[in-house]
């Protein structure tokens, strides 16, 4: 344990004839070694500085990275399934520094360390390695969080996103499935549900009188995931796509609305690969999408037609910025659709006065018909 310090006035002298200040503890009782520390102009100098050391060798502040996240994994209140993730996450930082104390990561060794990292989760483990150090200094175990000072994050670039280039494309993959799953794939491209919301829908989240789709679940990982809020729980209009997918579904007693062939929830890891590329390739697609494409599909079909993204957004379960990032290049002819319709709305703007009756054309003045005279 660390004694209180002493704080003294060194015989030295300063260039200029004042004192100089210094300070010395112990660090594991009276028979161990008493570091001391000079230099300081003023005694307040030294106190401050002799704080910063006794604070720094608290005994609070020689917990390891591995204890601190073991921690923060107990206390944090999340779904089990963001616990799971959060763990995974954690571990490539715990297995580089676990056994390093707190006060002694570097910001250089983590800059390091993220380099080493795959693209693909690169930067989901440096926010979970800066969250579990944010908490490190709410509880006083830190001054300051040494993976965001000097640790740059940048997002991960994104893979490409491939929509299906038409509803001829998407028919001809949904004719090489069964009869539940070929309707779920155009029913998916019409509405935009997640693939694990898709599997998770009840025959009680379709409303056709009108003419939406409740979405209220997922289905992750093999468990049922609830919408965090009431106010979570969106509804999807339903176009005329997903009302037909809707009446080609066989009859069924069971209360999911694509079940799997033998009942139950579709497992989506064996459906991509024994069904979702086969059909592909049998239907010459080319390149090869995934499930989740079809959501792109929605979305870019969806700007093509003229949706705005604060609709989409709604209907999508996503934010305004998300949509813009992720879909709003997909619309190739955005900016033709947006000229168009602000042509057509000043065209239909200059025909009419402000009192609502339609601008009569002028006549010319009067010295300019006198000229033409």
């Amino acid at each position: 344990m660390a004694q209180h310090g002493q704080v003294l006035k060194l015989r030295a002298r300063r260039s200029d004839g004042k004192a100089v200040w210094a300070y010395r503890y112990r660090v594991n009782g009276s028979r161990s070694k008493r570091p001391q520390v000079g230099g300081f102009a003023t005694r307040a100098q030294a106190e401050r500085a002799l704080r910063r050391e006794l604070e720094r060798l608290r005994p609070g502040r020689q917990v390891m990275l591995a204890e601190l996240v073991e921690e923060y994994l107990r206390v944090h209140q999340a779904a089990p399934a963001t616990i799971e993730k959060l763990r995974w996450l954690l571990a490539k930082a715990t297995a580089a520094f676990g056994e390093v104390r707190l006060v002694d990561l570097r910001a250089d060794e983590i800059c390091g360390w993220r380099r080493t990292l795959p693209e693909g989760h690169r930067f989901e483990a440096t926010q979970a390695l800066r969250q579990v150090l944010n908490a490190a200094v709410a509880w006083q175990l830190l001054d300051v969080n040494p993976a965001r000072r000097g640790v740059a994050n940048p997002l991960r670039r994104f893979p490409e996103k491939r929509p299906f280039e038409s509803w001829e494309e998407i028919r001809a993959v949904a004719a090489q499935h069964g009869p539940v799953t070929g309707p779920m794939i155009v029913f998916g491209a019409a509405t935009g549900l997640r693939p694990a919301e898709l599997v998770a829908l009840e025959q009680r989240d379709v409303d056709c009188g009108g003419g939406v789709v409740f979405v209220r679940r997922q289905f992750v990982r093999g468990q049922i995931k609830q919408t965090k809020t009431r106010r979570s729980v969106r509804a999807v209009p339903l176009q005329g796509a997903a009302l037909e997918a809707l009446d080609q579904l066989p009859e069924s007693d069971g209360s999911l609305l694509f079940p799997a062939a033998r009942g139950g929830y579709l497992d989506l890891h064996n459906f991509r690969a024994r069904e979702w590329r086969p059909a592909q390739i049998a239907a010459r697609i080319d390149p090869i999408r995934r499930p989740y494409d079809l959501r792109h599909t929605y979305a870019t079909f969806a700007l093509r037609a003229g949706i705005s993204i604060f609709d989409l957004s709604r209907f999508m379960g996503a934010s305004l910025a998300m949509i813009d990032k992720h879909y709003g290049h997909l619309a190739r002819d955005g900016r033709q659709h947006a000229i168009a319709l602000l042509d057509a709305y000043a065209r239909d703007t200059a025909a009419w006065t402000p009192n609502g009756r339609r601008a009569r054309q002028r006549k010319p003045a009067r010295r300019q018909r006198q000229r033409r005279r």
